[in-house]
């Protein structure tokens, strides 16, 4: 699994124009998956990102986790994040997941996530998105597990 996580103030995710997830203050977390991903990635990343110290303390260092702070997640899949842009000037996608397995995963991803943290929120799998976002920071990461 590839991703993307950025410390935002707050993140919205549409679908023709309408709402579809929303958090204030937490982690914005694009999902790409790759073939060979398992839900043993999944629990990895998730125990990974619950437990990111990237948000400011009293003395502004980088010390606390999402759970310290109480923020929400907004997971959505973006399968772009798969791309090998090595050679060429085209996108290859050979090493992206099947759209049928990455959903699999990606709904299994969500689903630990909702149930380790109640203030989970999620975009569509598949479907054309629009992002808005306050990175705050900007604070931005490349995980790859």
């Amino acid at each position: 699994m590839r991703t993307v996580i950025q410390r935002v103030a707050s993140a919205h995710v549409a679908v023709a124009g309408v709402e579809v997830g929303a958090i204030g203050q937490g982690i914005l977390l694009l999902l790409g998956i790759e073939k060979g991903d398992t839900t043993v990635n999944s629990q990895k990343l998730l125990d990974k990102v619950l437990g990111l110290r990237i948000f400011s303390d009293a003395e502004g260092a980088m010390n606390l986790s999402l759970r310290d702070v109480e923020g929400g997640l907004l997971v959505v899949s973006q399968f772009t994040l798969a791309a090998d842009l090595r050679k060429g000037k085209r996108p290859s996608f050979d090493s992206a997941e099947k759209p049928a397995v990455a959903k699999k995963l990606y709904d299994e991803f969500l689903s630990l996530a909702k149930d380790a943290w109640l203030n989970t929120a999620s975009g569509q799998f598949g479907a054309d998105m629009q992002l808005t976002l306050i990175n705050d920071g900007p604070v931005t990461f490349v995980v790859e597990t």
